[in-house]
């Protein structure tokens, strides 16, 4: 740790691994344990160390292990996750720490991640999730990362209805692309394109939990007209 360049290496390094931790499976919450107790003991580095960002950001990611995965390993989506469960502990503590930084330092690119997962982990359920102010930082983001496509598509969720103009511009074979555009279409009322779209991302996923959540997607997206066409049949019955 005494290398200066290897001081500028581990905070880069340790927040990939901090954003691919809403990704990590549940026999992989070692590794979030130990980043998190890795980021609360790191020495003072030199002025731009970003310790306070990734310790918020790694505190609220790691609130929300116990929910991120059902029965058999099953992926359960953000706006699907029983926030019961949620370890209130770890985002009080989280909060605290992005509080204290953003009292403290100057903008940055691990500050306005933290603030979206503080954002999320404060909504009392998926339909209370101020999206506003969650756009309004990926717009700082995507200023602070140079256009990130990765953010660009992130936001485009956040933008929500309107999303699918935010899509433009944004380079189709993105990791994830097709199934925020499946999300969005499917919200937009375009069942029939989204069902598609979904079952393509499937076909594309980079694991099998993925895969698996995208394929059941395509599924419940295509069962929606049947549904709605018998519940106005049992509707219009004496």
């Amino acid at each position: 740790m005494n290398d200066p360049l290897l001081r500028d290496l581990v905070p880069a390094v340790t927040g990939i691994l901090v954003r691919r931790g809403a990704d990590f499976a549940p026999a992989e919450d070692a590794v979030q344990e130990a980043l998190v107790r890795a980021l609360e003991t790191w020495p003072g580095g030199p002025p731009r160390d970003p310790k306070a960002w990734l310790l918020a950001l790694m505190l609220l990611h790691h609130a929300r292990r116990a929910s991120r995965a059902g029965p058999g390993g099953r992926l359960v989506p953000l706006g699907e996750q029983d926030r019961s469960r949620w370890d209130a502990g770890l985002i009080a503590e989280g909060v605290t720490v992005l509080q204290a930084a953003l009292a403290r330092d100057r903008l940055g690119e691990y500050q306005a991640q933290a603030a979206i997962a503080a954002l999320h982990a404060d909504a009392p359920s998926a339909a209370e999730t101020d999206w506003v102010q969650i756009t309004e930082w990926y717009d700082e983001l995507l200023r602070l990362t140079g256009g990130s496509p990765v953010v660009r598509l992130n936001r485009a969720v956040a933008v929500g209805e309107a999303g699918l103009a935010a899509l433009d511009g944004v380079d189709p074979a993105l990791p994830r692309c097709t199934a925020v555009t499946a999300y969005l279409r499917e919200r937009a009322g375009d069942l029939e394109e989204a069902a598609g779209l979904y079952a393509a991302a499937a076909r594309a996923a980079a694991s099998a939990a993925e895969r698996d959540h995208l394929t059941r997607e395509a599924a419940r997206v295509r069962q929606l007209p049947r549904l709605a066409r018998r519940g106005a049949a049992l509707s219009r019955r004496p």
